[in-house]
Parts: C-alpha cells; sequence; structure tokens
C-alpha cells in the first residue's frame, strides 16, 4: 500500500498505478505458493531440530529450496514470455498493457528471488530466528527499499519504470 500511495503523485498516476497493481496482484499469487512452502520449511525444519537430526533438517532445508526454486523459476519463464499478456486478464486498456510489459522484467525476477526468499525465512523461523527474521524483513522494507524507491521515483524521476517511449493511446 505505502507503493501504490507513492505512485500516485507520479505522472501518468492512473495508469502506473494500474500497472503497479496488477503487478502487486501477480506476485501476491506467486507468494501464495511461496508462503505454503514457508509453512512447511519452518515446520520440517523445527521437527528435525528439536529431535536432533541437523542432516535430516539440511537435507529438508535443500529439498524444499529447490522445490520452491524450481517452481519459481517456471513462473519467472512464463512471465516472461507472457510479458504484456498476463495484463489482458484484467484490463483492456493498452497503456496499462504496455506498461506492464514495460515492467514484466522485473516482476519476473520479484518472482524467482520471492520464491527463494520466502522459503529461506521460514528455515530460519523453524531453526528459532522469528525475532532477526522479523527485523531484518522490517529493516530491508522500510529503512531500505520505500526509501531507495522513492528516491529513484522521485529524485532520479525513474517513475515506476514506465518509460516515457510508451505511447499513450487512447483508452
Amino acid at each position: 500500500m505505502v507503493l501504490i500511495l507513492l505512485t500516485g503523485n507520479m505522472g501518468n498516476a492512473e495508469v502506473v498505478i494500474d500497472a503497479l497493481s496488477i503487478c502487486l496482484n501477480i506476485n501476491s499469487w506467486e507468494m501464495m505458493i511461496s508462503l505454503g512452502f514457508f509453512a512447511a520449511a519452518s515446520v520440517r525444519v523445527a521437527n528435525e531440530l528439536g529431535r536432533g537430526s541437523s542432516k535430516a533438517a539440511k537435507f529438508s532445508i535443500v529439498n524444499i529450496v529447490l522445490t520452491s526454486f524450481f517452481i519459481g523459476f517456471i513462473l519467472f519463464v512464463l512471465c516472461l514470455v507472457l510479458r504484456g499478456h498476463i495484463a489482458y486478464m484484467v484490463t483492456e486498456n493498452i497503456n496499462v498493457v504496455a506498461a506492464v510489459e514495460d515492467l514484466s522484467n522485473l516482476l519476473a525476477w520479484s518472482i524467482l528471488l520471492n520464491s527463494v526468499q520466502l522459503v529461506l525465512s521460514g528455515v530460519a523461523v523453524g531453526a528459532g530466528w522469528q525475532s532477526i527474521v522479523a527485523y531484518v524483513n522490517l529493516a530491508c522494507y522500510y529503512l531500505v527499499g520505500v526509501p531507495v524507491g522513492a528516491v529513484l521515483g522521485y529524485v532520479f524521476h525513474f517513475q515506476v519504470k514506465v518509460s516515457n517511449s510508451i505511447p499513450c493511446f487512447p483508452a
């Protein structure tokens, strides 16, 4: 929501907010898969470490990270192949479709990296490091991500990565 709020003050806000909302929703759909792996990893690692079996915990970590990465990689490739076509699921506005196509590379990388990051967070939670995971997530998002995004968007005028070369077609 902070990203959407910051985006509302940028040029061509309606198209940019629509495109960003579509990308964030697609990313959220993928994160539902990763959240399942997060829960599975945290429970499995906690059970194996509680049982005193570090080898089984390590084996579980490798398997669940590779499985989540493989699923993330498939979605990564689908996102790159479908590019702007995924926006047609929710809109017919060609300006928004062009903006989603422009954002699709970032969306694909975000999907791939989130598929692994959430599982590794689940491993850390299963190992008993919940507070560290919470602090790292809060610091990365609110102390690094949002300020860097605001500086790139407002100071360097990157907007929401939507290039100025995208034609503005009548809706």
